[in-house]
C-alpha cells in the first residue's frame, strides 16, 4: 500500500511514513468508535457544558485511535529510537483521569486503572529488548481486562474507554512490536 510521509509535528502520533490504508483505519476506528459510544450512551455529556463535552470526546478519540496507531510499524519504531520519548509519553498519560474529571464520573475508578496502566506499562517498557516482554505485556494487560469489569457500578461508556486506555497504552504502546525493524519507520 502507498506510504506518505508523515508532516514532523505529527511524528510523535505516525512516525515518519504510514500508508494511507493504516491512517483511515486508525481514524475511522477513533472516530466511529467514539461516535458509536457518544450514540449509545448520549447520557454522558448530560448537564456538561458543550466545551466538556466536546474535550472529553475528543479525548476519547485519542485514546480509541492510538490504540490503533500505536501497533503500527511507524509508529511503535519511531518510539523504538527515542526511549526518552517513550518514557515521557507513558508519564503524561493521563487522559483517562482527565475523561473522568470532565465528565464527573468514575474518578475514583479512574485513577485506579491509571495507575495500574501506567506502572505496568513502565514495567513493559523497562523490559524493552528481552524476550519476555510480551509475555509480560500480555500478563498484565490480561490481569487489566479481567479485574477492570468487575469494578462495581462502573458506567459502562467509562468502562469502555478504560478498557482501551489500558490496551493503548500498557500493550499497543509499551511494547515494541517491531524490534526487528527499528529503523524501517524512518525510510525518507
Amino acid at each position: 500500500m502507498k506510504q506518505i510521509r508523515i508532516p514532523s509535528f505529527l511524528h510523535d502520533v505516525f512516525g515518519y511514513r504510514q500508508s494511507i490504508g493504516s491512517l483511515m483505519a486508525i481514524l475511522l476506528f477513533g472516530g466511529m468508535l467514539t461516535a458509536a459510544l457518544y450514540w449509545v450512551f448520549p447520557e454522558l455529556t448530560d448537564n456538561l457544558p458543550v466545551w466538556r463535552g466536546f474535550l472529553a470526546l475528543l479525548l476519547i478519540f485519542d485514546i480509541f485511535s492510538g490504540c490503533i496507531a500505536n501497533f503500527t510499524a511507524s509508529t511503535s519504531n519511531f518510539y523504538a529510537e527515542r526511549k526518552t520519548n517513550r518514557i515521557v509519553f507513558i508519564a503524561i498519560h493521563v487522559h483517562i483521569v482527565l475523561v473522568a474529571l470532565l465528565l464527573q464520573t468514575d474518578i475514583g475508578y479512574s485513577i485506579g486503572v491509571w495507575a495500574y496502566t501506567i506502572f505496568g506499562a513502565f514495567i513493559v517498557n523497562a523490559l524493552i529488548g528481552k524476550p519476555s516482554q510480551r509475555f509480560i505485556a500480555g500478563l498484565l494487560l490480561s490481569v487489566g481486562l479481567g479485574w477492570i469489569p468487575m469494578l462495581s457500578d462502573m458506567q459502562p461508556y467509562m468502562l469502555i474507554v478504560c478498557l482501551l486506555f489500558l490496551l493503548k497504552v500498557l500493550f499497543s504502546f509499551a511494547v515494541d512490536h517491531y524490534a526487528t525493524n527499528s529503523s524501517a519507520g524512518k525510510q525518507a
